[in-house]
């Protein structure tokens, strides 16, 4: 069941939505070669909670067989596609990594993701990071009211295909709100068996594009968090939190 949010919850999710883009702010601005991950996750984290807030994914998704995310990023390098444990490895000049953030404030949740160039990395790394970065503009400028969800997936995946990626299919977007993943599911392309869903305001959405510079196949690491590309090449990851509004996309998780 898709829940709408009042305009009181949305501003709920604004006020996480900013300390999700603040932490990536400084975060960004800590990549360099010769950092590690750990050193990025330390640095989102004493922000987010600077900021009274929870970090979302530290935790998430545990049960009797493992235990939950262990930490407040996922730090995604090269052909790491999402779900990268933070830990020692140092960022190397050419490398390209997403980090995806998420927090609670107000028992309303924010969930954003960036990728970014670890020094100078070479064109085809820009133009990966670039074409992902355009899909999610484009997905938000196709959310208004009355449009089909398919709709924003259709924008990512042409945007995409076009320039000669592809797009992860095994994992999507999703709905937002006192819980880190409500409907609707948000794939960033269309298929004859997905559901019509009608965007209407109040609608809060994560929309995330993950973008293939080979084919669209990942696979599980032995961690059984990160997800990799099966091809082994790169990979890059755009994301916002929205809501739909009379007017289009209000972006949630902006500074």
């Amino acid at each position: 069941m898709v829940t709408l949010k009042t305009p009181r919850e949305i501003g709920l999710m604004r006020e996480a939505g900013r300390i999700v883009a603040g932490a990536l702010v400084a975060v960004s601005n800590a990549v360099a070669p010769g950092v590690t991950t750990e050193e990025l996750d330390r640095i989102a984290e004493e922000h987010i909670r600077a900021n009274d807030a929870t970090p979302a994914f530290k935790g998430y998704g545990g049960d009797r067989l493992r235990p939950g995310f262990p930490a407040t990023i996922c730090a995604s390098v090269n052909n790491e596609v999402v779900h990268g444990i933070p830990g020692p490895r140092k960022l190397v000049e050419g490398d390209i990594i997403s980090i995806d953030c998420g927090a609670r404030k107000n028992r309303f949740f924010g969930d954003a993701a960036v990728t970014l160039p670890v020094g100078r990395i070479s064109p085809d790394a820009a133009r990966l990071i670039k074409v992902c970065r355009e899909a999610l503009e484009k997905a938000i400028e196709a959310v208004r009211p009355k449009a089909n969800l398919k709709d924003v997936s259709r924008a990512v995946q042409a945007h995409v295909e076009s320039n000669g990626y592809t797009v992860v299919r095994k994992f999507v977007g999703h709905g937002i709100g006192t819980e880190m993943h409500e409907e609707p599911q948000i794939p960033n392309f269309v298929s004859r068996g997905f559901p019509d869903v009608i965007l209407k305001p109040g609608m809060t959405l994560a929309i995330e594009p993950m973008v293939n510079e080979g084919g669209h196949d990942v696979r599980a690491e032995r961690n059984g968090w990160t997800i990799v590309t099966a091809d082994g090449k790169l990979s890059a990851h755009f994301e916002h939190t929205v809501a739909v509004t009379a007017d289009g996309a209000d972006v949630l998780t902006l500074p």
